[in-house]
């Protein structure tokens, strides 16, 4: 039985949220404390449209936030592949349900009303600068003067984790993927049925689109760039500019050309760089540990950011719920997180280097693509481990028995 009644959460996005619900229903009250002022948190600009996995709608019911999730995300039934004028269907596993397509507000929104209304206190305009341990417990301070203490603390704050830094001083940064996000609405309306998502190779670009419910094709383009630049540093361009770098690029592909003419610069959602996490050594120290993004961040070729996050969320709590330690908590949530996500993050790495090919593999791309599909695309040996992975909350937690 755990000795852990308080858990302090950093960062209230997505993974904060689920930590926050799931501690609660480990008997651990749980205080999110986010950076931001609540007029900004989950706002309809920040950030754009997330996957979320089966296995990540699976964690969710670990908390009874599932329906309410899909009661406001699109779902994907078929998806398909596009170099050129050559569409080629990608197999599906047989037993799923479909990928869900959610805004990440509206997400943050769903999860933020659920973990209140269970009786999670969020705090907000609490950005964290420092930490000090005790045998006892952990006290936090933040930029404004303010302090809370708890039995440990969860940093769920995200790829620019300041938790991190703490843990680990020499725990390495995000890295830059070599792409630019964008995202919006056309008005063209793409021929293709409703719950079909395309990912298309461009000539200049690699893009994705779907039906968008009520009308128009909802996409999302990652545009090659030469350097990494943060969410300020891309909204500083003003957007008719994005626009017509977009145009530029994808004027040569059907339908890239017809969607990018028929966006609207107010519509358009800059994302910024695409950033992932390179493995990080140290996940947690003394009474402070890592979820979600801060600990792991692999590149949205996976479609399993926002699910690992939440599934992350969900075994921590198991952990602290089950041994007697925080040590032993902690190491056995290791235990059960690294491989999985260390595995993930490596399948869409390969993925990312087909985003932008060169002239030689755009040339060939059509003639492999067959072969691709009976070979690398085979769904039940690359992600069926991935999709039909489920968390059994009620199960026990045991630690690792010591070797001899």
């Amino acid at each position: 039985m755990t000795t852990v009644r308080t858990a302090l959460v950093i960062g209230g996005g997505i993974a904060g949220p689920v930590a926050a619900l799931a501690l609660h229903r480990a008997g651990i009250t749980a205080t999110v404390a986010e950076a931001y002022p609540a007029t900004a948190t989950g706002a309809g600009g920040i950030g754009g449209t997330l996957a979320l996995a089966p296995n990540g709608v699976a964690a969710l019911r670990a908390v009874d936030a599932d329906e309410a999730v899909t009661a406001i995300a699109t779902p994907i039934h078929r998806s398909v592949m596009a170099v050129g004028a050559r569409r080629i269907d990608l197999p599906t596993l047989a037993g799923v349900p479909p990928l869900r397509v959610v805004h990440r507000a509206e997400l943050h929104r769903v999860l933020h009303d659920r973990a209140v209304a269970e009786g999670v206190t969020f705090t907000y305009g609490r950005r964290l600068v420092d930490v000090t341990q005790t045998d006892d417990g952990v006290t936090a301070r933040f930029e404004d003067g303010s302090t809370a203490t708890a039995d440990v603390l969860v940093g769920a704050d995200g790829i620019r984790s300041t938790v991190r830094g703490l843990i680990d001083p020499a725990a390495p940064g995000p890295r830059f993927t070599g792409l630019l996000g964008f995202e919006a609405v056309a008005r063209h309306q793409v021929d293709a049925e409703a719950g079909t998502m395309t990912f298309a190779f461009g000539r200049r670009g690699y893009y994705l689109y779907w039906p968008e419910p009520g009308g128009g094709t909802r996409w999302g383009a990652n545009l090659p760039g030469q350097r990494p630049m943060s969410l300020v540093e891309a909204r500083a361009v003003p957007a008719s500019q994005w626009l017509d770098t977009l145009r530029a690029t994808y004027g040569d592909d059907d339908p890239g050309r017809e969607l990018m003419a028929t966006s609207s610069a107010d519509d358009l959602q800059v994302v910024g760089a695409l950033q992932i996490m390179p493995p990080v050594s140290h996940w947690h120290r003394g009474r402070m540990v890592l979820v979600g993004d801060a600990a792991h961040a692999p590149s949205n070729s996976s479609g399993q950011g926002a699910s690992l996050a939440i599934e992350s969320a969900v075994q921590l709590a198991r952990c602290l719920r089950d041994l007697p330690d925080v040590t032993s908590a902690f190491e056995a949530y290791v235990r059960l997180r690294r491989t999985r996500v260390e595995k993930v993050a490596a399948r869409a790495a390969r993925i990312n280097h087909a985003k932008a090919p060169g002239p030689v593999a755009r040339t060939l791309m059509p003639l492999l693509m067959p072969l691709l599909m009976r070979t690398a695309m085979d769904p039940e040996r690359t992600i069926a481990h991935e999709q039909r992975y489920v968390i059994d909350f009620d199960a026990p937690v045991t630690a690792e028995p010591a070797l001899r």
